[in-house]
C-alpha cells in the first residue's frame, strides 16, 4: 500500500520524460489511441515468479521488460526473497547504468531503465522478528538464511533500507488520516527544483545520479559529519558503494529542508536508513 503511493508524491513527468516513457509503452502496445501520451509516472509490480527475460527484456527480436516499462517511474518487488536469485542479479546493471543491454547473435539492443526500485520483505520467515508485538518463532540461523537470499551487491545498490513497524490501532483509526500526498509532493517538487538548478547544464536531474566528481563538489561538510561517517563505516563495515549512497541521501535530506550545507543530523538520518547493513545480533 505504501509503495503504490510513491508515484503520487513524485514530481510530475517533464515533457522529455513523458516522450521517453510513451515510446517504451507504445512498443509494447500499452498506449491507446485515446490516451496519446503517458502523463503519469508508471508503477510496475511484477509477480515473484517472473523470469529474468520478463524483468529485463528479451525475445526475438528483443522487447523491453519490466525495468524499462518502469522507466521514469517505480518498479515494486513485493516479497523480495521469493524472487529467484539469478532474476534479482540482473537488476545490477540497470540500477548502476540506468539502461539494460540485451545482446543476441544478430543484434545488440539497449533499452532505457531509469527507475526507482522499491522492494518489500518480511524480517524473517514468520514475520515477527523484532516486532515487539508477537514472539518470533524463527531461530537465528533461519533468519540469517532468509536474509541471505538478498545478495550484498544488490543491497549496496539500494539507497534506503528501513524497518516498518506494526501500526497501532489508534493510528489506523485516526480521523485526520495524517499528511496528504499533495503536501508531500509539494516538498519533493521544491527539493527537485533545487537539484535541477544545482545540475543546470548537465544531463543530471537528481542527486541519485551524481557521479563521484559531483559528490566531492556538492557533498562537502564539516568535521563533525566526517566523524559520524567514519564511525558508521568502521562500526557497520559499510562498503564504498554504501558510503556514496549515504552522501546522496544526506544531500537530499538537506535539500528537503532547503539547507545549503549538509548538517550532522542529515548524515545521522541517512546512516539510519542502512538497517540491512547492520549486524542483527549486536
Amino acid at each position: 500500500m505504501l509503495a503504490r503511493r510513491i508515484p503520487t508524491i513524485l514530481p510530475p513527468l517533464s515533457f522529455e520524460e513523458a516522450i521517453e516513457t510513451t515510446k517504451i509503452h507504445s512498443v509494447m502496445g500499452l498506449v491507446s489511441a485515446q490516451q496519446g501520451m503517458v502523463s503519469n509516472r508508471p508503477f510496475r509490480a511484477p509477480h515473484h515468479t517472473i523470469s529474468d527475460a520478463g524483468l529485463i527484456g528479451g525475445g526475438s527480436p528483443p522487447r523491453p521488460g519490466e525495468v524499462s516499462l518502469a522507466h521514469h517511474g517505480v518498479l515494486f518487488l513485493d516479497e523480495l526473497p521469493e524472487f529467484q536469485r539469478h532474476v534479482l542479479a540482473v537488476l545490477r546493471q540497470p540500477l548502476e547504468d540506468d539502461r539494460i543491454v540485451i545482446s543476441r547473435a544478430a543484434m545488440s539492443v539497449a533499452f532505457p531503465a531509469r527507475f526507482m526500485l522499491a522492494a518489500a520483505m518480511n524480517p524473517c520467515l514468520c514475520g515477527h522478528f523484532n516486532s515487539g508485538v508477537k514472539e518470533c518463532t524463527c531461530t537465528p540461523p533461519q533468519i540469517q538464511r532468509y536474509l541471505a537470499k538478498i545478495s550484498g551487491p544488490l543491497l549496496d545498490r539500494v539507497d534506503i533500507h528501513i524497518d516498518v513497524p506494526v501500526v497501532p490501532y489508534k493510528d489506523l483509526a485516526r480521523a485526520d488520516g495524517g499528511e496528504g500526498s499533495a503536501d508531500i509532493r509539494e516538498r519533493v517538487t521544491r527539493a527537485r527544483a533545487i537539484q535541477l538548478e544545482r545540475f543546470l547544464g548537465t544531463r543530471i536531474y537528481c542527486n541519485a545520479q551524481m557521479t563521484p566528481k559531483h559528490l566531492r563538489k556538492h557533498c562537502q561538510f564539516r568535521e563533525e559529519c566526517q566523524r559520524l561517517l567514519e564511525h558508521a563505516i568502521t562500526r557497520l563495515g559499510l562498503s564504498a558503494r554504501a558510503y556514496d549512497r549515504i552522501l546522496k541521501v544526506s544531500r537530499t535530506i538537506a535539500d528537503l529542508e532547503a539547507q545549503v550545507e549538509i548538517q550532522p543530523r542529515h548524515v545521522s538520518e541517512a546512516i539510519q536508513y542502512r538497517s540491512l547493513d547492520r549486524n542483527f545480533w549486536v
